[in-house]
């Protein structure tokens, strides 16, 4: 879970935030991938864009039977060489079921684990909803596209994330180095900035 899982408690009361207007947004920035692209960099260092797509179809199913509390093995790779040739229907496909899982009843009672990480499941919720918008404006920035986030998200995501001026908030490492960003700086640029991404950040060339 490449964008992170903070060591401190989460506040709860943010983790109703619906998945879905972030899930359908990245689902719009799928579209607009080109075969061309596959190959580029992404803001994840050392990742192309076919990485990230692996990497997205890979978290999509991991989260969604989170919420269904059924086990899977392993975690997302990002293996650009392992990317599913039916990538473009069916990373949409497994975002909208991530999205039906986490809307059934009970989805955030309990526990879930992903990737061998455990914890209430209404937390799971809100690292779902950090991974796919982060990595959805990854995948914008890395294909010249413009990124539309759900505002509810952004701030839910940032609450979630917290100023991390305490390095103890990321024990193991899970966030990339702070980048600098203005406090009056837009919601998004403030999150990606918290979370280790440059929002100036764009594909050579």
């Amino acid at each position: 879970m490449s964008s992170g899982v903070p060591g401190r408690p989460i506040r709860m009361e943010t983790t109703t935030v619906d998945l879905g207007p972030t899930t359908t947004e990245l689902a719009r920035v799928v579209a607009g991938v080109r075969d061309d692209q596959l190959r580029d960099p992404t803001p994840c260092s050392g990742m192309p864009v076919a990485g990230l797509l692996d990497h997205l179809l890979g978290l999509a199913l991991a989260f969604r039977l989170a919420a269904e509390k059924a086990p899977f093995d392993g975690g997302p790779s990002a293996d650009a060489d392992a990317l599913a040739p039916d990538w473009r229907t069916l990373l949409p496909a497994r975002l909208e079921a991530l999205t039906t899982a986490w809307r059934r009843p009970g989805a955030r009672a309990g526990e879930a684990e992903v990737a061998g990480v455990r914890m209430p499941a209404a937390a799971m919720a809100l690292v779902a909803l950090d991974e796919v918008l982060v990595h959805g404006w990854d995948l914008a920035a890395a294909t010249g596209q413009p990124y539309r986030p759900d505002p509810a998200a952004v701030q839910a995501c940032l609450e979630f994330v917290g100023d991390r001026s305490d390095p103890a908030d990321d024990p193991e490492g899970l966030f990339g180095p702070v980048v600098p960003v203005p406090d009056d700086a837009p919601a998004l640029h403030r999150l990606l900035g918290r979370t280790g991404r440059d929002p100036g950040w764009s594909a050579p060339g």
